[in-house]
This record gives structure tokens, sequence and C-alpha cells, in this order.
């Protein structure tokens, strides 16, 4: 194991280390994906691909890994930036465009791990799914809910979101309502939540979902373990399951 990843040790193998660092890992959607990038390149994930048409606004530099300086900047170019100053023999590529179905297969090829953090704006989402599981590759979904980070897990023979809404009424609110509803048949005390999802849909104005800083880091921390798990042939949750982590109660 060399010096970069030598605290790893004891946590990781140096044989698992040299798998993550081959493992092609596909960010699509580098908002929560932002910080999900840092977390896995620190952790050992070196081929990594980014892809993003949208430009940073101020309004993200409230949760996401984006610094004043990079405003009116592509997201998947300033992400490469940073992911490369962090480690320059990484293989990074980025992508300054958005997913489209003419796109789409292109930008799935030899990728073993995507993520999913699209905004659901549009089907985009649900079709990147099914050609995910019709390619085999594996889809992680990450929900930044404030105070909590969630993440579902979409394999090529699991259920997938489809099974809460189809492509045209499918968006985060449907997998937040469906989480705070399986937690509470679980015994968890997810009020505050519930709290949240209500205050969302009282809302006059037809906005984004809020969203802290804490539940991006969070989620950048199970994602990473489950990209650690999966590339190292570990059991994990797939979908309807997920991973849900807060200490609000």
């Amino acid at each position: 194991m060399n010096d970069r990843y030598s605290r790893n040790r004891i946590y990781v193998s140096p044989e698992e280390q040299h798998i993550i660092k081959n493992y092609p890992i596909l960010l699509a959607g580098n908002g929560i994906g932002s910080n999900i990038a840092e977390c896995a390149l620190r952790f050992g994930f070196e081929n990594i691909t980014l892809i993003d048409g949208d430009i940073i606004d101020v309004s993200n530099l409230n949760r996401q890994n984006y610094t004043d300086q990079e405003v009116s900047m592509y997201k998947a170019e300033s992400l490469y930036n940073r992911l490369k100053n962090i480690n320059p023999e990484a293989s990074i590529r980025y992508i300054n465009e958005f997913i489209t179905k003419e796109n789409l297969d292109r930008i799935l090829e030899n990728v073993s791990v995507a993520f999913n953090a699209l905004d659901f704006t549009s089907t985009i989402p649900v079709l990147f799914d099914r050609a995910c599981q019709e390619k085999k590759i594996t889809v992680l979904h990450p929900y930044n809910l404030g105070w909590a980070g969630l993440v579902t897990t979409i394999t090529p023979d699991s259920q997938n979101l489809e099974t809460l809404g189809d492509e045209n009424s499918m968006n985060e609110l449907n997998v937040v309502i469906f989480a705070s509803q399986y937690l509470k048949k679980t015994g968890q005390n997810v009020d505050w939540l519930d709290k949240i999802i209500m205050s969302y849909k009282e809302e006059e104005e037809l906005l984004p979902p809020p969203q802290l800083a804490i539940g991006s880091w969070l989620v950048a921390g199970i994602c990473t373990t489950l990209l650690y798990k999966i590339a190292t042939g570990k059991s994990f949750r797939q979908f309807p399951e997920f991973y849900f982590t807060s200490i609000m109660e």
C-alpha cells in the first residue's frame, strides 16, 4: 500500500486497495455527486467519470463541494479540477453535458457502478436506471435529507424505483415518503422528517427540496462504504431496502 493510502491500513487490505483503484464509477449529476466523488477519491477510487451540464449557482454552496470563485462555471469541470488537485495521478474524466436519451448508451460504456444523482425534472432518471439494469450496472441513489443521509441501491436483479411511481410521476419526494413510512414500520422515530415533508408539500411556490451540508456529507460516507462493499464482493442492501443515517430523534 503506497503512502497515499497508508492510513487506510487494517480497514482496507492491500489487495482491496488495488481492486478499488481501477474500479470504474460514474457520477451522473455533480451536485451531491461532488461530495461523493471527493470521499470516494480520497478512499482510493481513482477511475471516475463525471457528467453534468449544469453550472454552479450560489445557492449550491450551502451543501455542494464548490467554492464562491467557481460560481457560473461548469460543475463537472470544476469538480474534475478539484479531484485532480487531490490526486493528479487518478484517472478522472469529465463531460459537460446533460444526460439525454441520445447520449445515454455512450455514457454508460465501461462502467461498473453508476450514481444516479440526477434531478427528477424529466423522465431521464428513470430511463437511466432502466438502461443500467439492462447493461448489468449497479446504480446508487443518494438523497440529502438535511439532518440525514439516505442511499438505496438498484442492482440488475433488484426492484427499481418504478415500484413507487411511473416515469412521469416519479420524483425525490416519492422516495423520501417511502423511506419515512418504512422506518416508522420498523419502530424508528422520524417525526422530524415527516414535519419536513409536510412543510415542503405546503410551500406555495414549487421549489427544489431543502437540503443541508450535513446530509451531503453523510451520504458521501454511506456511498463510499457501499462502493467498497460492491467492488470487493461483500453483501449490501438492495432496493426496497436502503441505508439511512441520522442522529436526529
